[in-house]
């Protein structure tokens, strides 16, 4: 037997600015130039069709910017829009639309595909960039709260299939992000406050000083003021990235997925709902659930559950949703999440808890009895507040 391991080095780079295509801002083609390559430098855009309508000049505005460059860089014909949300990573025809505009554009590993969107559109296009010519350069620019501190600066890229969240998907780390700040201007409210959400649950499993920061600006983040919004973008985004990439384990090869906290039940909420729930929203239910079962088990207290539960419900998140309790063959349906997510690694089912404030733990299995009474527990909740 021959074995050798095998060292790679990458450079995670995110980048805030606001107004990325606006004359003379160059935080896009600062980024490129560290590339080194020959100019000009060659980009496909795609851009999420949700975003499009929410920025009636984008297109206009990124062909501009382009334009600018002339002898810099250069934009492979017109941006393509592209359906996005969560609808788009079910649709898998989208995938080899995709590579068909990467070779009919001949793009190739020197070039670079630019993807303008939100969290479900970056992971559709991030896929198909990772397959190509196995893998182009990709630049993330994420226009949603979620995305920009959170999904959108990560290293993962899916899709859904066999009714499955991201089944088929890929490792990828990108070649950088661009977080404009600005694309938060035009977001509805819900949309805006989504990310928000991964804020408090990055900062429960690795910074209590952050999530002290928030109690003390709830109601700044409740009214979505701008300066305590990109404070909490910037922060998640940073903690997301450090954990990537100190954790020693930025491809999840082990069974441990810390970032998920409260995810095995927010990925089977939005299927159960027909994803007529947000990611945002599956996720606060999802660690409610999480932290009331930890502390029917006497994990965590009483008062840092009760803590926790009433930071989420003060910055605008609800911690209990009606398909929690919807039965399939005699069983909670969610229940089935737990067996999907240990599916999704592999290996033994590890689920993160919180035993207390800015600390995570591993454990390997859960009691489905005690976390149908942590769900009946805050549907009761969920009952005595709405009297």
């Amino acid at each position: 037997m021959i074995e050798r391991p095998i060292h790679l080095e990458f450079a995670h780079r995110v980048v805030f600015t606001r107004g990325a295509f606006s004359p003379g801002n160059s935080s896009l083609d600062d980024v490129l130039a560290r590339a080194g390559d020959a100019i000009p430098r060659r980009v496909l855009v795609f851009v999420d069709g949700g975003v499009v309508g929410g920025n009636q000049n984008l297109l206009r505005d990124i062909t501009r910017w382009f334009s600018a460059k002339d002898g810099e860089l250069e934009l492979i014909g017109s941006p393509v829009v592209l359906p996005g949300g969560e609808p788009c990573k079910n649709d898998w025809s989208l995938v080899p639309e995709i590579w068909s505009e990467i070779n009919r554009s001949k793009i190739d590993r020197h070039s670079f595909v630019l993807a303008v969107g939100g969290g479900a559109f970056l992971d559709l296009v991030g896929f198909a960039a990772s397959t190509a010519h196995r893998g182009v350069r990709l630049v993330r620019m994420p226009t949603t709260s979620l995305s920009q501190g959170d999904g959108g600066v990560g290293v993962k890229n899916g899709v859904n299939f066999f009714g499955k969240k991201n089944w088929v998907g890929s490792f990828a780390v990108p070649f950088a992000v661009v977080n404009d700040l600005t694309f938060l201007d035009s977001l509805p409210d819900k949309a805006r406050r989504a990310g928000i959400i991964e804020a408090i649950k990055v900062a429960l499993i690795r910074d209590r000083s952050f999530f002290e920061e928030m109690e003390r600006r709830a109601e700044q983040l409740r009214e979505l003021e701008r300066d305590a919004l990109e404070m909490v973008i910037r922060k998640s985004a940073g903690l997301h990235v450090d954990h990537i990439a100190t954790s020693g384990d930025p491809y999840e090869l082990g069974s441990a997925r810390p970032l998920d906290f409260g995810h095995w039940t927010a990925h089977k909420l939005e299927q159960i709902s027909g994803f007529s729930i947000g990611h945002g929203e599956a996720v606060a239910v999802g660690m409610a659930v999480d932290l009331v079962y930890s502390k029917r088990i006497g994990l965590i207290s009483a008062e840092d559950c009760q803590r926790i539960l009433r930071l989420i419900e003060s910055v605008g998140f609800s911690v209990f949703h009606e398909s929690l309790v919807l039965r399939e063959d005699g069983e909670l349906h969610v229940l089935k999440g737990l067996e999907e997510f240990r599916e999704h690694l592999g290996g033994q089912l590890t689920i993160t808890l919180v035993p207390e404030i800015g600390r995570k733990l591993e454990v390997n299995e859960m009691d489905k009895n005690e976390i149908c009474a942590a769900i009946e527990e805050l549907q009761m909740d969920s009952f005595a507040k709405t009297k």
